[in-house]
């Protein structure tokens, strides 16, 4: 998967976000919006590729599918949380189950923070600005020096 982001020049580091989605439809939607406020995008489509890129990148937050073939994403999520440099790295879980019994399940294995889908688009953006307020940038989305301005 390939790092995307929109062009800026402001000085201010952009937050990374790990998009972990196995529809590339969802996933193509997800990370355009994501995008377009602000962030850049890693992109993961299964369990075991969200595990290595998240050990390599170190985004700032992971939006992880719940739902997918091979590692689910409760596997991945505690697999995850394994690995030191992310064990604090806020994580929310996106699935079509209810936010009943699932939502306790999916906190249970390391999750921030749980949403249903579908969801409005305004209520997990203020989800992912809660959980990234008190969290520094990853150095991943400092601009390079000749950008700043």
């Amino acid at each position: 998967m390939e790092h995307q982001t929109v062009q800026s020049y402001d000085a201010i580091p952009r937050r990374t976000i790990l998009l972990v989605e196995d529809f590339d439809a969802t996933r193509l939607i997800m990370k355009l919006w994501l995008l377009k406020i602000g962030y850049c995008v890693l992109e993961a489509e299964t369990g075991e590729e969200a595990i290595i890129i998240a050990q390599r990148e170190l985004p700032d937050l992971i939006i992880m599918d719940m739902m997918m073939p091979g590692m689910n994403g409760l596997d991945a999520t505690q697999r995850i949380r394994e690995y030191q440099p992310l064990s604090l790295t806020p994580i929310v879980a996106v699935s079509a189950y209810g936010a009943g019994e699932y939502r306790s399940i999916a906190i249970e294995a390391g999750c921030n923070e749980y949403v249903s889908t579908p969801f409005e688009p305004s209520a997990l953006a203020e989800i992912i600005r809660d959980l990234l307020a008190g969290k520094e940038p990853s150095r991943n989305n400092v601009l390079p020096r000749h950008l700043e301005h």
